[in-house]
């Protein structure tokens, strides 16, 4: 049975967020609150965690996952990096997109796409994302707590507790949340390609090419 904590969505309780963290860190799997949508959690080593990711999220190894970070300097230690990606990352983060980029190799295998090299990578704006962040002093793996069956994700976790309450080990409850995912824009060429147009407006990050 799923722990259930409500967190104040601007002023998160350190308590619960230090909780949060060390479910994490034991490989328990989470609800959490970002600035675009509820999403799943779970620490980016674990291995049977990941595995439960992908069961209650109904995609296979093909499909991205994200790592979801503090800031661009951790970005930079699992993403190759150059000038011009950097500037557009800057501009982006935090907020609402997500970026595919190529792995380092401080990624394991396992979290990477089998055929390509890359992972997501994103900076949330959303204080509970970033306060559990900070507790973990790490990045976690994450996607979009879209269920199977169901077109978007739940503004709120209340919509989705009983179906969840077998699944995960901890629902981080901050109110509603919004149904729009980030959006997503390819990195890994020599042009960004927007893969899906989400929350975040590609007007304010300069980026006006579309895919």
């Amino acid at each position: 049975m799923a722990q259930y904590f409500a967190v104040h969505p601007t002023h998160p309780q350190l308590r619960l967020v230090r909780k949060a963290a060390d479910i994490v860190r034991r490989g328990g799997l989470i609800a959490y609150p970002t600035d675009s949508c509820y999403a799943l959690g779970c620490h980016l080593g674990d291995a049977k965690a990941l595995e439960r990711l992908r069961r209650v999220r109904g995609v296979d190894e093909r499909h991205h996952l994200t790592l979801v970070c503090r800031d661009l300097s951790e970005i930079a230690t699992y993403a190759i990096v150059d000038n011009v990606q950097y500037r557009l990352l800057k501009a982006a983060t935090p907020g609402s997109y997500t970026f595919i980029l190529r792995a380092t190799r401080e990624v394991p295998r396992r979290l990477m796409h089998p055929k390509r090299k890359m992972i997501g990578v994103r900076v949330p704006a959303h204080a509970v994302a970033q306060a559990l962040l900070a507790e973990l002093n790490e990045p976690m793996l994450s996607a979009t707590l879209t269920l199977p069956g169901d077109a978007s994700p739940p503004s709120e976790l209340g919509e989705v507790r009983a179906r969840l309450e077998h699944e995960l080990d901890l629902m981080l409850d901050s109110g509603p949340c919004g149904i729009e995912p980030t959006t997503v824009i390819d990195l890994s060429g020599d042009e960004p390609v927007v893969l899906r147009k989400g929350r975040g407006p590609l007007e304010a990050i300069g980026v006006t090419v579309t895919g």
